[in-house]
């Protein structure tokens, strides 16, 4: 309020907005790139926002004018089901009554966010699913209906824009190479483009991206100066690139889900402590269907384009952001976990493989419990993690948008058998062959009491298309060379499995078709939703969708492992490289025998596990008690690290901090 200002008792607006200092920087490379993309946001872009007048409360240190708030429907609308970003409609409130929400720079307010990768994923996620509850909500609708075109702008930068530009990039990236695959197909190359003027005909390496660090830079000279503005910005670069092409996927993912579903999730993230180690397979159920399915997705339609051109003999684009981005997608997590120790490896790879390998949740009479898993993400196996978003897609999902997908690819589909020529289509009666055969080994799968041996059998069935092609096509599948007739396997093998999704997706909305009917004709409920969870069951495996992620779950096996031990070889050889690069130069000092978070019972477990509680682990106990009675890891041990056993009188005293320090396993 300035001096001059006669009635100081007047308000001249309903929020007022400070500055931020992210203290959780200094706990790590994702403590840093967190930071400074909430800096930039909270101190830079509010600023910005302000001046325009379209500055909103986006959960950031507010002053508010409570009594204001309070007698105009409280500080925000928070539900779990409707909206998660609740913040932002106390913004929303104050511009439908004409009032303002300005930023000053004269207080600075610390603030934690989250410095483990995970948990910051889990951030973006939530927040990104979140705008799309914006986007449909009263208050957003209200607000586009009575403000100008140029107000307008104004407020789409204001609410949702960073959210939506980031699912545009996404889209624009499967199109990007989808549309060289149709140029291909319709023989234009490289240098017709480049007589025609366009600039498809050259390699893309510059994005916007790389030039929106520029007002970053600019804002920390002003403030730290250019030393420390230029060593903070550009030696951020290699994480921030990883780290945000990783969250650009992310933010697009959460976005999609929520549109198709009209459902916001909330992701718990914890916000735990930056040295603590994420397990393969956690970071497989956080980002598989996020970015371990659309990285192989946008890796086939990689290398059929390069295929492609390889039998055409035209010139290729190497596609170098391309090839960045579903790297990226696949290897970021790993490059994010601390402690890259051969006893954590190992311990990953036999967790991992049991993850894969596990028969939890496939008898038939367990559909409800892996539904069930599948929502609470308390998912035992691979088979119920994929099942489980099976069932919760095809349940969750409208009949509407089911159809409309459905067309979509079908037409797609169709598209692509129409243009691809015929010579290409022939190799796709070798896979139906190998179905056929594949089909027999599953009807033995379910003879022989589910056996995991006969499954990945099955899997690895699919390499006799040569063999089998040779029997189906002759010698056309051998000649003039295997190398030579390679193009044509993978095109049939891209659309062949293109083709099994959609006859996937056609069976099951004739079974969702079916299950309405019965619902509508007075049936039972339970045993029509019964039925119709088998049939995604029975779709799963049939249609060859967990032989899928098995395959590809084996895959990222192999490449979690190779990244992993190159890592290792750096942190060994190199001075602790790797973890003065992702934790601090503190943690980098220590020698390499020392352990700072072992793998011993944490708190809740060791309490629920005293004399006399009948507790029982949902996905199976890693600890068991000892013939005193005390409490013991059955998981290995790691270097430097001694058995812990806690005896039932003792265990009272994990309740203490000392005690609680013991039981979330730092060193002692």
């Amino acid at each position: 309020m300035p001096f001059e200002k006669k009635n100081r008792g007047a308000p001249r607006c309903r929020y007022l907005g400070f500055r931020e200092h992210i203290f959780t920087a200094r706990e790590g490379t994702v403590g840093k790139c967190h930071a400074s993309a909430e800096w930039t946001f909270g101190t830079i872009y509010q600023r910005f926002l302000s001046g325009m007048g379209t500055r909103m409360h986006y959960g950031h240190p507010d002053f508010v004018d409570g009594f204001w708030v309070r007698n105009r429907g409280g500080m925000s609308k928070s539900s779990p089901v409707v909206n998660l970003s609740e913040d932002i409609f106390a913004g929303y409130n104050v511009r439908m009554r004409e009032e303002g929400s300005p930023h000053i720079d004269a207080l600075e307010f610390e603030k934690g966010r989250e410095s483990t990768f995970n948990a910051a994923s889990n951030f973006f996620s939530k927040i990104s699913g979140g705008s799309i509850a914006v986007m449909r909500s009263r208050d957003n609708h209200l607000l586009c209906e009575r403000i100008g075109i140029f107000q307008s702008w104004s407020f789409y930068f204001t609410s949702v824009a960073f959210y939506l530009s980031n699912l545009i990039i996404d889209i624009s990236i499967y199109l990007y190479v989808l549309l060289f695959v149709m140029f291909t197909l319709a023989n234009i190359d490289l240098a017709k483009l480049h007589a025609l003027g366009s600039t498809f005909s050259t390699e893309w390496v510059m994005s916007m991206g790389i030039f929106s660090i520029f007002p970053q830079l600019l804002e920390m000279i002003l403030e730290f100066g250019a030393l420390k503005a230029f060593r903070e910005v550009f030696g951020l670069i290699p994480a921030a690139t990883f780290f945000f092409i990783f969250q650009n996927k992310n933010i697009s993912s959460s976005m999609k889900e929520g549109a198709t579903t009209g459902i916001a999730k909330y992701f718990f993230t914890g916000r735990p402590m930056a040295n603590q180690h994420q397990t393969w397979r956690d970071i497989y159920v956080t980002y598989w269907k996020s970015h371990y399915k659309p990285a192989f997705t946008l890796m086939l339609i990689y290398i059929v384009y390069q295929v492609l051109v390889h039998q055409t003999f035209q010139g290729a684009l190497p596609m170098v952001l391309i090839v960045i981005s579903f790297v990226s997608w696949i290897i970021t997590p790993i490059l994010f976990s601390p402690f890259p120790r051969w006893a954590l490896i190992e311990q990953d790879i036999r967790e991992f493989s049991a993850f894969i390998n596990g028969v939890a949740g496939k008898d038939e009479s367990e559909v409800f419990e892996v539904e069930r898993r599948g929502k609470s993400a308390k998912v035992r196996t691979l088979w119920e993690c994929g099942l489980g978003a099976q069932i919760s897609e095809w349940s969750d999902t409208s009949m509407e948008v089911l159809i409309l997908k459905f067309v979509l690819d079908f037409t797609l589909t169709a598209y692509i058998m129409t243009v691809i020529p015929a010579e290409i289509l022939d190799f796709l009666w070798i896979y139906i062959v190998v179905l056929s055969f594949n089909s027999l080994l599953l009807l033995m799968y379910l003879l022989s009491n589910l056996s995991n041996i006969i499954l990945n059998l099955q899997t690895v069935g699919w390499l006799l298309a040569l063999p089998v092609g040779k029997l189906v096509l002759g010698n056309r599948v051998m000649l003039p060379s295997i190398g030579s007739r390679l193009p044509e396997l993978i095109i049939s093998f891209a659309v062949f499995l293109r083709a099994l999704q959609v006859a996937k997706q056609a069976y099951l909305i004739a079974c969702k078709a079916a299950y309405y009917a019965r619902t509508c004709s007075g049936s039972s409920q339970n045993i029509a939703r019964r039925h119709y969870l088998e049939a995604i069951r029975r779709a799963h495996l049939y249609f060859q969708q967990h032989q899928v992620d098995m395959a590809e779950a084996y895959f990222l096996m192999l490449s979690n492992t190779v990244v992993s031990l190159l890592l290792m070889v750096v942190d060994r050889i190199c001075g602790h490289m790797h973890t003065w690069w992702l934790l601090n130069r503190e943690m980098a000092r220590t020698n390499w025998g020392e352990q700072y978070l072992l793998k011993s019972p944490p708190q809740m477990e060791s309490d629920q596990q005293r004399e006399g509680s009948n507790y029982t682990s949902e996905v199976g106990s890693d600890y068991s008690w000892d013939e005193d009675g005390g409490v013991g890891t059955n998981r290995p041990l790691l270097q430097g690290q001694t058995p812990m056993t806690v005896t039932p009188g003792a265990a009272s005293n994990l309740s203490s901090p000392t005690g609680t320090m013991r039981s979330q396993g730092y060193a002692r």
